[in-house]
């Protein structure tokens, strides 16, 4: 009984020490699925959760999910999706609401230049793809799913508008990453091996979008910083130097 006991309180005490909120499997050996719906709804829907690691967490849910049972960790997967899908979703609602009541000035003093950045690369989603579109790719985009909700309540996207297509990204980015990690658990054969540089090429693909976005906004700064010359002025020294050779 006493050992017991004691093996009960040093329980959490190791878990704390263990515990890295950005490694995805130091996260769910803790919490399971519950940590899932957590980590998505801090990082959808809080400022404060931009730096948790969505996902590489959602794919190694379902790598992790697929793992046989004989496995030191295993994970529902049924309950893994439930928990993706409310986290992701309650988490976007709520920026929207906190975005709404609070106003612009949410995120016009912004410290972090990483939140600065993604509230910008938001607000030219918004106006460059439409409300429909931009929230969808959101989704896919770290630190901007993060600011473009409550950016959205913000600048007043409709209330139902943003209700229906935050659920639709929320349901394809939370069920199709973790559905991917799930198939090529099953698939390859002691893929847990494999399973930290499969995280990190995750990591770089979901950066490609935001790089992709940076080179853009350079190369259009560059156009607009590039004096372009007065043809007017061109074609009337041509002209004058002509009526010159002439005389």
């Amino acid at each position: 009984m006493s050992i017991a006991l004691a093996e009960h309180a040093a329980g959490p005490a190791s878990v704390d020490v263990a515990l890295n909120v950005l490694d995805p499997h130091s996260l769910l050996s803790a919490f399971g699925p519950v940590g899932v719906a957590v980590v998505l709804f801090a990082e959808t829907g809080l400022l404060v959760g931009f730096f948790l690691p969505g996902d590489s967490l959602l794919f190694t849910a379902g790598v992790i999910a697929a793992a046989p049972a004989t496995a030191s960790l295993r994970l529902p997967l049924a309950g893994v999706l439930v928990a993706a899908a409310v986290g992701a979703c309650a988490g976007a609602q709520v920026g929207y609401l906190i975005g709404a009541r609070a106003g612009p000035r949410l995120l016009q003093d912004v410290s972090r230049p990483r939140l600065r950045e993604g509230r910008d690369r938001a607000r030219r989603y918004l106006g460059r793809y439409g409300f429909a579109r931009a929230i969808v790719l959101a989704r896919f985009i770290p630190v901007v799913r993060t600011v473009l909700n409550p950016l959205a309540g913000a600048v007043g996207v409709p209330a139902r508008v943003f209700a229906l297509w935050q659920v639709v990204g929320g349901l394809i980015w939370s069920l199709g990453v973790t559905l991917a990690g799930y198939w090529l658990g099953s698939s390859v054969h002691n893929v847990d091996h494999y399973l930290l540089p499969i995280v990190a090429a995750v990591v770089v693909v979901s950066l490609i979008p935001v790089a992709l976005e940076l080179i853009r906004g350079r190369s259009s700064i560059r156009r607009t910083a590039i004096p372009r010359p007065d043809t007017r002025a061109c074609e009337s020294s041509v002209q004058a130097e002509g009526r010159s050779d002439g005389d």
